[in-house]
């Protein structure tokens, strides 16, 4: 997309004249098209933030006994959030004291 120098608005390809140019729908500006145009543009990903808390969250979890399905460890570290309705009841995290194999419960 290309912008006019002059009012900003976007421009469109116009043949008018019967040749192309690219030319603004609100004022008069003009610019030829001889060759063709290209660019690309590689945009940045945004970092993901950890909206549960990220490690940080665990250093202060509550223990509790829980068998880990990876390691067979019978204590978790938990917490409980409420990301569902309210009506809904909370949602249970637990992450292994031994592989820091993570899950959850509804």
């Amino acid at each position: 997309m290309l912008f006019c120098p002059t009012c900003a608005n976007i421009l469109v390809i116009s043949s008018e004249t019967g040749y192309n140019k690219w030319s603004c729908n609100t004022c008069p500006y003009e610019f030829p098209i001889t060759k063709q145009m290209t660019s690309r543009t590689k945009l940045e990903r945004k970092t993901v933030d950890d909206v549960l808390g990220g490690d940080e969250m665990w250093k202060h979890a509550d223990s509790t006994l829980a068998s880990c399905e990876k390691c067979n460890n019978n204590k978790a570290y938990f917490y409980q959030l409420q990301i569902r309705s309210a009506d809904e009841p909370m949602t249970t995290f637990y992450r292994c004291t031994s592989c820091a194999h993570r899950w959850r419960e509804n």
